[in-house]
């Protein structure tokens, strides 16, 4: 039993894992609190988008094209 303990204790090869695990999720958190922070910027950015897209879609059908 005390081999046992001992194996699993000092066993390191799924350590790996977990750290990149844990990096990944820190990755995660920042990008949802940066789009977070963001998300006005972004929304006006992509209003600008849609408003040019449908100007654009209203001349062509104006035309005919």
């Amino acid at each position: 039993m005390k081999n046992l303990w001992k194996k699993f204790t000092s066993e390191e090869s799924g350590q790996g894992m977990v750290e990149y695990g844990l990096i990944i999720a820190l990755i995660a958190v920042v990008l949802i609190v940066v789009l977070g922070l963001m998300s006005g910027a972004l929304e006006t950015t992509f209003n600008s988008i849609k408003d040019a897209l449908v100007g654009a879609n209203d001349k062509t059908a104006a035309t005919g094209d």
